[in-house]
């Protein structure tokens, strides 16, 4: 049995909830599963058998104007390393966890004469925006050299961390994934009464919005939506954007259409009342929120931003636009919405286009690379 740490970010976003849901299942399979982080995992929600969950402590010391959690990180991967056994160590996000991994392996080595093998996964930010910055870009490129290998959750950004960071090494393809026994058509009449109570339309989004993901641009769909068919939004998430989005739907006069409900569990009776999945992302790896949508049957309009295309298929399970392309992206909601037959189409399209990133497909992915790894890591001693 395989004793695997995972170091993620805890928070509400796709990196956390790709890196929770894989510990979940390397559980269900027998693995003991170790979390390293500074909070409990948004989705690690409930007791798990062979799960585990060690808190990264912060020092709080006035010498230190700014928190060192990348150190703090490091000591404390080392003194799980060494107390739990760890074979393997898969961090998600590159920033800073595979800095921190990196640090936490020499330290095993030289110190202890323990190796522990680092997976570095990228997840699309730590690549595409914050990894770019001149202060952290030859940190990032020095770990991802580093590490013993690299893992991608697209193809789109497998290519641009090469690109971007002149890397020659490979850099395997492993897409996010979905339980779609768990993310299933669950149809909710009552539940979609609270929110259409006549009848309208229901668009649905969710994000942490950060400005990458144009939250903003679904308000300007749905007044674009609305002056041809009754309609609602619903915003799940929070962040950076959301005000802004709150603040427009007043402006557009359709505040009353929008019900913004702040950080919540996405659950499928949620997904499911949904008539179309909103997602304009100016920047996007993968799409995670979409595909748990296609898997409760619901179609996506989206952008062609990164990753997204290799999810979301034009014309078969939903419609892709230019970034910024609201008139074209309100158009697509609308010939889904007049066109019923076309619409039901669509949603079972999109349903069986999610089963081919169901977690028990993607997962043993992951279970091959942690022994390929681990033979070379034999081999090599």
């Amino acid at each position: 049995m395989l004793h695997i740490g995972i170091v993620c970010y805890p928070t509400y976003g796709g990196s956390g909830v790709v890196a929770t849901e894989l510990g979940k299942a390397l559980a269900r399979r027998g693995y003991r599963v170790h979390f390293i982080t500074y909070a409990l995992p948004w989705r690690l929600d409930a007791f798990h058998d062979n799960i585990f969950f060690h808190e990264v402590e912060l020092p709080n010391y006035p010498l230190f104007e700014f928190q060192l959690y990348s150190l703090a990180l490091a000591g404390k991967l080392v003194d799980v390393a060494r107390y739990e056994r760890l074979d393997i160590l898969h961090v998600h996000y590159a920033i800073p966890h595979a800095i921190s991994g990196y640090l936490a392996q020499r330290m095993l080595w030289e110190h202890h004469g323990m190796m522990l093998p680092v997976i570095t996964t990228l997840h699309g930010t730590d690549i595409t925006l914050v990894g770019l910055e001149p202060s952290f870009y030859p940190v990032v490129r020095f770990s991802l050299e580093h590490s013993d290998a690299v893992t991608a959750v697209s193809s789109f950004l497998a290519e641009k961390t090469r690109h971007q960071f002149l890397i020659q090494r490979p850099i395997e393809v492993i897409p996010n994934f979905v339980d779609t026994r768990t993310f299933v058509p669950h149809p909710n009449p009552e539940l979609r009464r609270q929110f259409a109570p006549q009848g309208e339309y229901i668009l649905l989004h969710v994000s942490n919005f950060r400005p990458v993901k144009r939250s903003p641009d679904t308000v300007r769909i749905l007044a674009e939506v609305r002056s041809a068919v009754p309609a609602k939004l619903i915003l799940i998430g929070d962040g950076p954007e959301r005000s802004e989005a709150e603040r427009l739907a007043r402006q557009l006069g359709v505040d009353e259409h929008v019900r913004c409900l702040g950080k919540q569990p996405v659950t499928p009776e949620l997904l499911s009342i949904a008539d179309i999945f909103l997602l304009p992302s100016q920047s996007e790896s993968f799409g995670l929120a979409a595909l748990e949508a296609m898997s409760c049957g619901v179609p996506v309009v989206a952008t062609t931003a990164g990753g997204i295309p290799e999810v979301v298929r034009h014309g078969e399970t939903g419609f892709l636009a230019e970034i910024g392309d609201i008139d074209r992206m309100a158009r697509y909601c609308l010939e889904l919405l007049s066109n019923p037959k076309k619409h039901q189409l669509f949603r079972e399209r999109a349903r069986q286009r999610a089963l081919e990133f169901d977690t028990e497909l993607i997962v043993p992915l992951y279970e091959r690379l942690y022994q390929r790894v681990l033979e070379q890591e034999r081999i090599s001693l």
